[in-house]
């Protein structure tokens, strides 16, 4: 696969005109790798493998276009071992073994191999387990590559047998040394304007080699210079980097949440509509938001679930896009509305004693007796019924006898629920007060 490289001291003769030009910049030594000087650099986790004249095996981990390839490849070249490829999507286990036997007898000649197994978190478990005995015993130095997080699709054994190294997304100054090294090897500058130049690094989305592809569609023209309008026209936009079912789908969804908890509703906003450019089902957002309701406005503000599930149904009926418009105000009123995690917080915590404490029968005041043989074993004796209390509120024990009372809910000094707080005050003290009331004296 096509990866980051560096162009020859001259422009490539018209031989290499049909090749990409991504495969005419390939780079020939580590240090010519774009955008990637903390990780390759003298103090990053393969600079000082390097320098240390050792390679162990790594799992290189970075969203496409990065150079995982390429450092893969090179890291083979530096490093004196033959390089192999494979890609998880094409690689069944025959052809897995034909490769380790292969390694096993490089490795009497004395020669190691690099084994790079592209997209690995491709290989399902039993795959991923036949590279360990491999790997233990000095035949293949396995580079693996993926998009993925590792800690969610790579197993224990072999993530404990292997460095994860994430690699950085190319930010605009990398993204512009490749232009200028694209523009020397095509022997002539770019033919856009300085606005549209800035429109072509901000279409490659961090991606190197889909920058290059870019370029070399653009490569060609000779009228006068594009206007970004003019780029726009003439190039396929690429689509956002975002895959529904995989990390980025957890990364943005994250971000959408926390900038929601956070209060930031630009920020809220700008995630938003991040997921709904990628392609993610509006439906899904919907769900998202009121769970982020529930979770962490709760009865700070009780109306939060509303709105969400008004916008839910509105986007239900209306469709997109101008359903979307209500989810988007359902995002602004969730980021600007009070927070608490209150009620979540007393639900985790009452969930966790129901599970220490399940055996326990509730008090038998609280009971009802419908025959005899119950009223007879005290189910019901003694009960107060709360409205002919004053203030409607009788004070008793409705847990377990033994049971000592926990206090599952605090509700914070935010929104609505200070009123919450108020009343809970209220029957707090109450409760202190007619203690008396509470259990009821079996005999």
């Amino acid at each position: 696969m096509p990866d980051l490289f560096d162009p020859p001291a001259a422009p490539p003769p018209p031989a290499d005109a049909a090749r990409p030009l991504a495969d005419r910049l390939r780079p020939a030594r580590l240090a010519d790798v774009v955008g990637q000087d903390r990780v390759l650099g003298p103090g990053g986790p393969i600079g000082s493998m390097l320098a240390a004249g050792r390679l162990s095996s790594v799992v290189l981990w970075g969203p496409p276009g990065v150079g995982k390839t390429t450092i893969a490849r090179l890291l083979a070249a530096e490093t004196d071992r033959a390089f192999v490829a494979l890609s998880a999507i094409f690689t069944g286990v025959p052809e897995l073994r034909r490769e380790f036997e292969a390694a096993r007898l490089r490795r009497r000649q004395g020669r190691g191999t690099v084994l790079f197994v592209d997209e690995i978190h491709r290989f399902n478990k039993a795959q991923q387990d036949g590279f360990l005995p491999h790997m233990e015993d000095g035949t293949i130095t396995l580079i693996g590559a993926t998009t993925e997080n590792p800690s969610f699709e790579l197993n224990a054994a072999l993530l404990s047998r292997a460095q994860v190294v994430v690699l950085d997304r190319l930010d605009e100054v990398s993204l512009e040394r490749l232009a200028a090294r694209a523009e020397a090897a095509l022997g002539r500058a770019l033919p856009v304007t300085e606005a549209a130049r800035a429109a072509l690094l901000a279409m490659a989305d961090g991606d190197g080699r889909a920058l290059l592809n870019l370029i070399e569609e653009i490569a060609a023209w000779d009228g006068p210079p594009l206007d970004p309008a003019a780029l726009a026209a003439r190039l396929n936009r690429r689509a956002a980097v975002y895959d529904k079912t995989g990390d980025a789908h957890y990364n943005l969804i994250s971000a959408l949440h926390k900038s929601v908890r956070g209060s930031d509703p630009d920020a809220a906003l700008y995630w938003f509509a991040r997921m709904l450019a990628g392609g993610e089902d509006p439906r899904f957002l919907a769900r998202r938001l009121t769970r982020m309701a529930v979770e962490d406005i709760g009865l700070a503000d009780p109306q939060a679930q509303a709105v969400c599930l008004h916008a839910w149904e509105t986007y239900e009926r209306l469709g997109s896009p101008e359903g979307e418009l209500a989810l988007a105000q359902a995002v602004i009123y969730l980021a600007l509305a009070p927070k608490s995690n209150a009620a979540y917080a007393a639900w985790k915590a009452a969930a966790a004693e129901a599970a220490r404490t399940g055996s326990l029968m509730p008090p038998k005041h609280i009971l009802n007796a419908p025959t005899r043989l119950m009223k007879d074993q005290g189910y019901g004796a003694g009960y107060a019924y709360d409205h002919d209390a004053p203030d409607a509120f009788s004070g008793q024990d409705y847990f377990p006898e033994g049971m000592p009372r926990p206090a599952f809910y605090a509700p914070a000094d935010r929104g609505f629920e200070r009123e919450m707080k108020k009343r809970l005050d209220w029957f707090t003290r109450l409760r202190a007060e007619r203690g008396a009331m509470g259990r009821v004296d079996k005999a």
